[in-house]
């Protein structure tokens, strides 16, 4: 293993382990709906975030950069499907039994809407853009060096957003417990989608330029 993958390893587990909207959206949705849940956000999430670095490689990325009704675009769609998601959590009735939250046709919703929040937030294919460059090197193809680099990310992404909803899921009951609330974790989820939506659409300047805090 070369110097500079090390360090790109290490920098990559930083920036996963470091809270950011995903990580928020899959924590939420697991408090809300449970683990089997969060998980299937986890691989929408994943496949979301592969397709910013896969942008990223190809420069599509640099169309962003230089073009702010691009990104204001994508960035207020992204926003404005945490808002609905929020609003449909809200609106959807308690269910009685844990497992009625576990249907197949929910695990394809949470990764379908797993998918499209990743996806929707320009800021990732912006990051990818900035980050990957740094450690691409000068031997080999540079789109298959970035794209290699960008799944690599990915995966130590996919392991501590599974850590998080594993922890998610299991402090998750003991919270509607300790509040004898059973819907406690939808209202949480709810609101938290909402206000999420409405921070990304609201805060942050409209050229893109910033790369912090994209995950």
């Amino acid at each position: 293993m070369s110097p500079t993958f090390t360090v790109f390893i290490a920098a990559s587990l930083v920036l996963a382990v470091t809270p950011g909207p995903g990580v928020i959206f899959l924590v939420t949705r697991t408090l809300g709906q449970g683990r089997e849940i969060g998980l299937a956000s986890v691989a929408g999430v994943a496949i979301g975030n592969f397709g910013n670095a896969s942008i990223a490689s190809l420069g599509l990325a640099a169309i962003f950069a230089a073009s702010t009704r691009a990104f204001l675009f994508v960035k207020l769609a992204g926003a404005a499907y945490l808002v609905l998601l929020g609003l449909r959590t809200l609106a959807s009735p308690s269910r009685a039994t844990p497992t009625a939250s576990l249907r197949p046709a929910s695990r394809r919703d949470a990764f379908r809407d797993g998918f499209l929040v990743a996806l929707l937030n320009p800021k990732t294919a912006l990051f990818f853009a900035a980050f990957l460059p740094q450690f691409i090197g000068s031997s080999g193809s540079p789109l298959a060096r970035s794209v290699m680099l960008g799944g690599v990310f990915v995966l130590i992404a996919v392991c501590t957003d599974t850590i998080y909803v594993l922890a998610a899921g299991a402090i998750g009951p003991r919270i509607g417990n300790l509040l004898g609330v059973r819907s406690v974790g939808r209202y949480v989820a709810g609101t938290t989608f909402i206000a999420l939506g409405l921070i990304l659409a609201l805060t942050g300047s409209n050229r893109p330029h910033a790369v912090q805090g994209v995950r």
